[in-house]
């Protein structure tokens, strides 16, 4: 058998392909529709996405909320990370969020910037994790996939479906979409 790449076995373990298979079960078990409002949080130190969403089986998801937590470059990294966790507790606190979605940082070059990225997810978890409302990570080729049907897709892209998928008139600011992707791919992915 002939070695497969680890872009080819993640491609397969997002899609639901086991490694040795050519295709996905024929029948996978039908669930029920998600039913809830998701809070979709993209962490980032200088511009989190922050969506939330409501979804009722059987009807258009709505948006609730979206925000992007825009912070100036001059703003020490402290204050930076206490203002995502406010902005965080504000929405957690107004729209009463049943879960969290919340986009995984799979790999970064960088050691520094994974230090940073690291703290801005835990900026935004911490306020969720306080209320004992359940957080749940999905890789970025996983969110895609679940957007788009593409697991390579841009940011156009991913805005542009996230405008279909909500019936909005206007497209999300991207990080704003990419937040919206995130609860989206939870519902679409959730499991009893």
């Amino acid at each position: 058998m002939p070695r497969r790449s680890s872009r080819s076995l993640w491609t397969a373990k997002l899609t639901g392909q086991a490694a040795g298979k050519a295709s996905p079960d024929p029948l996978p078990a039908a669930r029920a529709a998600y039913e809830g409002v998701v809070l979709g949080i993209d962490p980032s130190l200088r511009g989190t996405g922050l969506a939330v969403i409501r979804f009722v089986p059987g009807k258009l998801p709505r948006l609730l909320a979206s925000q992007t937590v825009k912070l100036r470059p001059k703003l020490a990294f402290a204050q930076c990370l206490g203002e995502i966790a406010r902005q965080v507790e504000a929405l957690t606190g107004t729209h009463q969020p049943h879960c969290v979605a919340l986009e995984q940082t799979i790999y970064v070059q960088n050691f520094q910037t994974a230090q940073i990225m690291g703290a801005a997810r835990g900026a935004a978890i911490t306020p969720v994790a306080m209320r004992d409302i359940v957080v749940y990570e999905y890789a970025p080729l996983r969110i895609k996939q679940a957007v788009t049907g593409n697991g390579r897709a841009s940011k156009v892209q991913v805005a542009a479906m996230m405008q279909h998928h909500l019936g909005l008139k206007q497209p999300l600011p991207s990080d704003e979409a990419d937040a919206a992707a995130v609860a989206l791919c939870h519902a679409t992915n959730w499991r009893q």
